[in-house]
């Protein structure tokens, strides 16, 4: 009697209370909708509401972005709930591996992944505030987990952007100013990286530090909330083909249902929506397809608006988007999300365990081996989410990825198993299948991914359960001896190309062999380093450095007495090459892709660790190029003629240039280039040519595209581009151009083959990647120019590709 007194004093206590917590408009002072809130509003707002609301919402702090800013959820559930959250969180973890049923769904709602699609983190506020208030009901069998902005440095710069340009009040004409957002965008990260594209490749703080929180709850749902051009209607689920085999029917039908309560309270209010198109769910790093690949019904939503939407803005058909509207679309779906959580709390349940249960798959291992280093980075990501490997030294047969046929993984060197044997079996699969199955060709994005072709690492694909017993590969910790002529270490990973920027920043003068040569009874490749006593007498504490360095980045050194090599060229000859310390500059600004520029920017400042210097487009007709050796042309769709001028011009001078991907375009219609775009022939037609239907428009554009095939390309280890490469590289295409090969200087390029060994390639833009430059150098004057059709640094997880871009920077004279 005592207890349900309590109770009751209790409940209605909380219900008073719970009806005297402000709404987002009372705590913010403005109606919402009507002003953008700022990131540390927002998180003010979450914790003024757990604080008021301590028995139901707890907030977490799961880390800070590059800028600083807070990154934080809410979960939210009943009093009871909340006492034994941990409890719920190890139950439905335990229900991975030992196919118990927890009693709670788990939902997770995460907002504003593009800073500039900001109506999400806004409806956010709405949605926890409804929930808390007057959708209790619905947290008896369900957590909540709200992320309210996943990407806070870039919303707060499209905010900050918007405040400062907005008519007062707002102005609806689209070709406003405030409705033209600059070259930086706040769609992106700090570093320009658009963090939707990578959850699965985890090269982003955000990322990082949100996939550790991610994997400690596995959540039964998981909803990405987006926005799109102004003048689309709402987009929610079903998604659209092509669809990856591992989704199960469950979520497939539950993507139907859920779609369907949504349509409900659209229709209701006559609201427009589609679905089931556009938006697939095949490419593994988006917030849909990583939930779903890790057992989640993983869905996007997506209002019209984005960055150009402001405040309110004219559409097509004359009526005003506002953000008020744009909020009731995503509060509306946030809460029919939980509605069908809780409704189906117990069939969302049942069916993640069968999800972790199901571990049918062909390949039962895949087996891989290679430099160590670079098995080493692969592990790294395996670590991040989770997913179990070991180690064998036996043999293993299976499919091989390089020759696409039956074949042996061979040799006594400790070799990386990841099986199918596992809770993330599913994930194992996407992640390392040879070859991804399309139920369509019309994707949203790359088509082509395998891990062991991203790492450059030898691979086999086992339709059997490998064992992995064997210990992990260790390396020979650096010996540094007074007595030594020289130190030298090998050169063919970006562990490699750290350690030498390393010794660079600490004033070590370093040395590169451009042949091959033996010395102290071990053989080393081109592009090996070496650091001599005789180059470094300026430095007292040389063997402190190198040691600490060489730590530090997993390298061994091997000491020799004598510069006298026992085959190859002695150390001080002249094809041994100091290393310049160089200065670096990229353009920005104009037409540069601020995606690319991102990935040159993130690569030097978080990947090498080398300072570059960032010129802008508006004040680069003032910038003396002299000052700098290197100068990174990122893809951008028009050089302008002046700027050309000026380059070639420093590049005669002896300057470096780096062109990446769609800049070739700008490069190969001037003479003074090398370079030659491929084109198909004219192919014979009847004398009365066939209309097209107009239907099929869209399969007839993408017969030019390749939308992230992986080809096979040959390499000459001889090059300096290609110093630490074997003789084969696999490459990342993301576009049907290509260019026939310069008259020398073909680093990398596709001989006599023209189908990937992965991924979708149009029928005719494969007809032009037959006998076509990937990587390649010319002279021009006393410089150099060097190509990379392929983006090497794309997304930052093509791990085996960044070698090349170092070598241009370091080896290329």
């Amino acid at each position: 009697m005592k207890f349900r007194l309590f109770f009751a004093t209790f409940f209605m206590a909380f219900c008073v209370v719970a009806q005297s917590v402000k709404s987002p408009s009372e705590f913010l002072g403005h109606e919402l909708g009507t002003n953008f809130s700022r990131h540390h509003q927002v998180v003010d707002y979450y914790k003024y509401l757990a604080s008021e609301l301590p028995e139901i919402i707890k907030i977490k702090s799961y880390g800070t972005t590059n800028e600083g800013r807070e990154l934080l959820v809410a979960f939210v559930s009943t009093p009871k709930n909340m006492n034994n959250l941990e409890s719920i969180r190890k139950e439905h973890i335990r229900s991975t591996t030992e196919g118990n049923i927890p009693e709670k769904a788990l939902v997770w709602l995460s907002y504003n992944v593009h800073g500039n699609e900001s109506v999400s983190t806004e409806a956010s506020m709405q949605t926890i505030y409804e929930v808390v208030t007057n959708k209790k009901d619905w947290l008896e069998n369900t957590v909540v987990i709200f992320d309210p902005c996943i990407n806070p440095d870039g919303r707060d710069r499209y905010v900050n952007w918007y405040n400062s340009f907005k008519n007062t009040p707002y102005n609806v004409d689209v070709n406003s100013k405030e409705h033209h957002e600059t070259w930086l965008s706040g769609r992106s990260n700090h570093y320009m990286f658009d963090l939707n594209r990578d959850w699965a490749w985890v090269t982003q703080k955000e990322s990082k530090q949100r996939l550790t929180l991610y994997n400690e709850w596995l959540p039964h749902i998981h909803v990405d909330f987006h926005e799109q051009g102004i003048n689309n209607p709402y987009y929610f689920a079903p998604a659209a083909e092509p669809m990856h085999e591992v989704i199960t029917q469950w979520q497939r039908d539950f993507q139907v249902s859920i779609g369907k309560n949504h349509a409900k309270y659209f229709d209701e209010k006559g609201w427009f929506y589609f679905t089931k198109e556009v938006f697939d769910l095949l490419y593994p790093s988006y917030g849909d397809t990583y939930p779903i690949y890790n057992g989640a019904i993983g869905m996007t939503y997506e209002q019209g608006g984005s960055g150009r939407a402001g405040l309110g803005v004219k559409i097509a058909n004359g009526d005003t988007l506002t953000l008020k509207d744009r909020i009731a679309h995503h509060y509306t779906t946030g809460l029919s999300t939980i509605e069908m959580a809780s409704n189906n709390a117990s069939k969302l349940i049942a069916e993640f365990d069968k999800f972790y249960n199901n571990k049918d798959f062909k390949y039962k291992s895949y087996v891989l081996s290679g430099n160590t280093d670079k098995l080493h980075a692969l592990t790294e990501l395996l670590d991040a989410h989770k997913i179990s490997y070991g180690y064998t030294s036996y043999n293993a047969r299976g499919y091989e990825y390089d020759s696409g046929k039956s074949g042996s993984l061979d040799g006594n060197d400790s070799k990386l198993v990841i099986s199918t044997d596992q809770p993330k079996a599913n994930l194992v699969k996407v992640l390392f299948e040879p070859k991804t199955k399309l139920s369509d060709s019309l994707t949203y994005d790359i088509t082509a991914w395998s891990l062991p072709y991203a790492y450059g690492l030898n691979a086999v694909a086992s339709e059997n359960l490998v064992s992995a017993n064997a210990e992990a590969p260790v390396y020979s910790k650096a010996v540094i001896s007074n007595d030594a002529y020289a130190y030298v270490t090998d050169w063919n990973s970006m562990d490699d190309a750290r350690f030498l920027t390393g010794l660079i920043k600490k004033g070590v003068r370093v040395r590169y062999a451009q042949e091959n040569f033996e010395v102290s009874g071990k053989s080393f490749d081109r592009g090996s380093l070496i650091i001599t006593k005789g180059d470094n007498t300026h430095l007292k504490n040389l063997n402190s450095i190198l040691n600490n360095l060489a730590t530090a980045h997993r390298k061994t050194l091997t000491t020799t007495s004598t510069g006298f090599v026992d085959s190859g060229k002695d150390f001080g000859s002249s094809s041994v090459n100091m290393i310049s310390d160089v200065k670096v500059a990229a353009l920005s600004g104009g037409s540069v892709s601020t995606l690319n520029f991102g990935e040159v920017w993130h690569f030097f400042e978080q990947q090498l660790h080398y300072p570059l210097t960032v010129l802008d487009d508006d004040y680069f007709d003032r910038v003396d190029l002299s000052e700098y050796d290197v100068l990174i042309l990122p893809e951008s769709n028009n050089i302008k003629k002046e700027q050309l001028s000026k380059i070639k011009t420093w590049v005669r001078s002896g300057g470096k240039l780096i062109a990446i991907g769609r800049t070739l375009s700008s490069l190969d219609s001037d003479e003074d280039f090398g370079l030659s775009k491929q084109e198909n022939e004219g192919e014979k037609q009847d004398s009365i040519q066939k209309p097209e239907p107009y239907a099929s428009s869209s399969r007839e554009y993408i017969k030019n595209m390749i939308t992230g095939a992986i080809y096979k390309a040959k390499v000459d280890v001889t090059h300096p581009l290609a110093y630490g490469y074997q003789d084969t590289y696999y490459t990342l295409k993301l576009s049907g151009n290509a260019y026939s090969y310069l008259k020398n200087g073909n680093a990398v390029y596709i001989a006599d083959t023209s189908e990937p060994l992965a991924g979708f390639a149009g029928s005719n833009a494969k007809k032009l990647q037959a006998n076509s430059l990937i990587f390649g150098t010319e002279s021009m004057g006393s410089g150099t120019v060097v190509y990379l059709v392929d983006n090497p640094l794309f997304r930052a997880f093509w791990e085996n590709g960044k070698l090349f871009f170092v070598n241009a920077l370091f080896m290329m004279e």
